[in-house]
């Protein structure tokens, strides 16, 4: 398992657990950095599972597996911050969004607040990506 069993990966799973977006970056095809602010689900284990916009450019690099990084925001005083990284790939298989209940348990109010139907969202953030955490860095 790529979350250490300490102190320290004890709140990583906290807020894999808890937090309701963390920051996917992955690299632009000119080598600029492109953070994103996502909605995610956590399996319990080294995965994550992220709803992208059909219309998004980082899909193409998805589709052949690509590095990226999850970071979650530090607290008030710039600690508590972690940093995974991992390869992500279309996730084929993986239920749609409205048809995810522990997806819709976690972000039906999120989708409702953007006076948005969870079919309309669903329609929109409907290509799944799973991402493989292979390294957790922080404090």
């Amino acid at each position: 398992m790529a979350i250490p069993d300490t102190p320290f990966g004890a709140r990583v799973r906290e807020r894999l657990r808890d937090d309701r977006f963390v920051w996917l970056t992955t690299v632009g095809e000119d080598g600029t950095p492109q953070p994103n602010p996502v909605w995610f689900l956590w399996d319990g284990g080294d995965e994550v599972l992220v709803y992208n916009d059909n219309r998004a450019r980082r899909l193409e690099r998805f589709a052949n597996g690509c590095r990226v990084s999850l970071a979650f925001q530090a607290g008030p005083d710039g600690m508590d911050f972690a940093v995974l990284t991992g390869t992500a790939r279309l996730a084929t298989g993986a239920p749609a969004p409205q048809e995810n209940d522990e997806y819709l348990a976690k972000y039906s109010a999120d989708i409702a607040a953007l006076d948005d139907e969870v079919g309309g969202f669903a329609q929109r953030y409907d290509v799944p990506v799973r991402i493989t955490i292979e390294r957790v860095r922080g404090f």
